[in-house]
């Protein structure tokens, strides 16, 4: 494939519903302009851009996948991105190196959450969107349904292109209607002009929402459609064109990919209608932070963002970028902008789904990928030593479903780590602790599917075989009470003995650990013996008498005791202070305490009660409730930590995905007795 310039490149972003179809769609605009001889089917696992095994074998996208194409001397690089919700990590990067977004809608299942959510992630990254509705040939498609539902949702921006013309509930005539003309589709791919059939009042309709949309586009305009004037050809072919490059109109085009039914008046209208490459400026910052643009130009310094990472056991890792300025081969010196190092670029390479070629450079406003850039992740700028700048990164969602990964063998308890490492490469949504107060390494990510990608991942890439826990918690223990003890260690076994004597104060404490202090008079205590003692007791705090967590809030005063000139030592008076610590803790009221989350959750306003309901069962308290700009209200709770395992399921059940949360350490309080009771009777057991 040869380079093009900026003026003649597309980035395209797919996006939408799971099963709306994207990369099919996709896989229709590839076989049209003849980049693959086949026509490929997500049933029969041999599409170009569903090529990971966990995709063929889920019948799904989870990872962004690129392809580029050649139509009417226009190279438009297809980012065909997920749908399902727990690898929106992808949608993000799709669109980070897009400038538009093709939503693709069932012509079944019309407008549902994913559409909204892509919609709306589009919106706020200020890409343009057009729709594509899907699988018109399915006789149970209702594409004027559909698209009275795209406008109620999304308002009198959307605006028709494409409608078919359905004769006994069969969609093969397709009508232009800004070319006013009418193409009639068969099997085998053909396509022939055909005479403009009878639409009816429907025609009248679809040209009026056509006008609504040009109306909006400028206030000459507006006030034309409001005084009833009809607008000229001309006015509408430019205030479609004005809009959709604008952001204040999006198009509606319509067929069915699994017979490339309307893909080249997709095609076609992309050409026209979507804006190029090169009106992808964007601000930056350099090294003082002062904010710079970077307009898309070839001939400027050289600047890149790292958009997608992909790990491979055999060939290693490869960084997808797309290049805003400048040209990029392997003569052009990169540093990292995050890491400060200096990257090596081998080779430069346009790729196609899982297929890499070699091209001499990547230009300002394309897409390709550096393979082997050791110290480069996701989001990160890549620029020449000469203009330092560093661009917006990746805005990915924040994950929240926490599991223990546990190997079914020994062998591979220290492997885990660096699996998951690797894939949190790929994945930057995946998060990963050794939590080594509960010994257990935690994985976190969006959503169950996504979790069961990494163990099944884990298998294949790595050959490690896993299972998934519920992860313990971090509980703690204090105490409630004052009480003053003795601790006294006193061995003789020959020679010198062992003796230390001490009197203790134990008394709750703010502190989040322990306060020792000293009041010993007389010299009853040497004062060479107090750090001894302190660290008896801090060794002590690590096991509390309930449940062996670790004790907080402890405050220790050392206030007497008693040594021996010859066998008193360092030792005896640790071990003095641990009998101290044992003796004393268990007569001050110890008490567990539960790790209590804050809780912020964003939901449509007709599950608030759902929601309020669900924290109050999971013995949570709601501190507040605000309205957001879009219509959702965000609820703020506290809630306890270990009532909340599957809280992310339930937010995406009663939702229907709309709803998000996060949850943050607040504190520790005291768990109630029932729960106290259960915790330790599960310890003992």
């Amino acid at each position: 494939m040869r380079n093009y310039d900026s003026k003649h490149i597309l980035n395209i972003a797919l996006a939408g519903h799971k099963g709306s179809g994207k990369t099919s769609v996709a896989e229709s605009m590839l076989y049209l302009t003849g980049n693959v001889s086949r026509l490929g089917k997500i049933e029969e696992g041999n599409t170009s851009l569903d090529y990971d095994p966990e995709e063929v074998k889920r019948k799904s996208s989870v990872l962004t996948a690129v392809a580029p194409v050649e139509w009417k001397n226009t190279k438009i690089n297809l980012i065909d991105t997920p749908g399902l919700f727990d690898f929106s990590g992808g949608i993000a990067e799709g669109m980070r190196a897009a400038e538009s977004v093709l939503v693709v809608v069932s012509g079944k299942d019309g407008v549902d959450v994913g559409t909204e959510k892509v919609v709306n992630m589009a919106t706020e990254m200020g890409k343009t969107k057009m729709f594509f509705v899907n699988g018109l040939c399915d006789e149970s498609a209702r594409f004027y349904r559909v698209f009275e539902d795209l406008k109620t949702v999304f308002g009198p921006a959307v605006c028709p292109v494409v409608v078919p013309y359905i004769n006994d509930g069969k969609a093969e005539v397709y009508v232009n209607l800004f070319e006013y003309r009418a193409y009639k589709y068969s099997e085998g791919g053909k396509v022939e002009p055909t005479d403009m059939p009878d639409l009816g009042t429907r025609f009248d309709g679809l040209r009026e929402a056509i006008k609504e949309a040009v109306a909006e586009t400028s206030e000459e305009l507006l006030e034309k459609f409001i005084e009833g004037e009809e607008f000229t050809p001309e006015e509408i072919i430019l205030g479609v064109s004005q809009g959709v490059r604008e952001g204040t109109i999006i198009p509606v085009f319509c067929g069915d990919a699994h017979n490339t039914y309307g893909i080249d008046q997709l095609l076609n209208s992309l050409t026209w209608l979507a804006p190029k490459a090169e009106s992808g400026a964007e601000i930056g910052s350099d090294v003082n932070g002062e904010p710079v643009e970077v307009t898309v130009n070839s001939d400027g310094v050289p600047t890149a963002i790292v958009f997608k990472t992909v790990i491979d056991p055999f060939v290693g890792k490869l960084s997808y970028i797309k290049v805003l300025s400048g040209k990029i081969s392997t003569d052009t010196p990169l540093v990292n902008m995050r890491t400060g190092a200096n990257e090596r670029v081998t080779k430069v390479l346009t790729v196609k789904g899982k297929k890499q070629e070699d091209t001499p450079f990547i230009s300002a406003g394309d897409i390709g990928a550096i393979p082997k850039l050791s110290d480069t992740l996701s989001g990160d700028t890549l620029c020449s030593p000469l203009r330092k700048v560093t661009l917006d990164g990746i805005d990915y969602p924040v994950a929240n479903l926490s599991m223990a990964v546990y190997a079914d063998s020994k062998d591979d308890e220290e492997k885990i780590t660096q699996g998951i490492l690797k894939l949190m490469e790929e994945d930057p949504t995946i998060k990963y602790v050794h939590n080594h107060e509960t010994h257990e390494r935690v994985v976190t990510g969006l959503g169950e599917q996504q979790l069961d990608v990494i163990v099944s991942k884990l298998k294949s890439k790595y050959n490690i075989d896993v299972k998934l826990k519920k992860p313990k918690v971090a509980y703690r223990e204090t105490i409630r009470g004052t009480v003053k003890v003795q601790g006294r260690h006193k061995k003789q076994s020959g020679g010198h003995g062992q003796f230390g004597d001490v009197w203790i104060e134990f008394s709750p404490s703010d502190s989040d650990g322990l306060e020792f202090t000293q009041t010993v008079v007389g010299g009853s205590v040497p004062k060479g013996f107090f750090p001894a003692v302190e660290k008896g007791l801090q060794d002590s705090m690590k096991k509390g008498p309930l449940a062996g967590y670790p004790v907080v809030g402890v405050k220790a005063n050392l206030y007497d005791g008693s040594y021996h000139p010859v066998d008193s030592s360092e030792m005896s008076f640790k071990m003095a202070a641990s009998i101290a610590f044992k003796n004393g803790i268990t007569q001050a009221k110890p008490t567990l305490l539960e790790p209590i989350g804050s809780l912020k959750v964003t939901v449509p306003e007709t599950h608030t009660g759902d929601v309020m309901g669900e924290v109050t069962k999971r013995r949570g308290r709601v501190i507040g409730m605000d309205s957001t700009p879009n219509g959702m209200q965000v609820i703020e709770a506290e809630v306890p930590m270990a009532e909340m395992g599957d809280f992310n399921t339930f937010i995406k059940q009663v939702t229907q995905g709309r709803g998000s949360f996060t949850l943050d350490f607040a504190r520790y309080e005291d768990a109630p007795a029932n729960v106290a009771e259960k915790v330790i009777a599960e310890v003992k057991e």
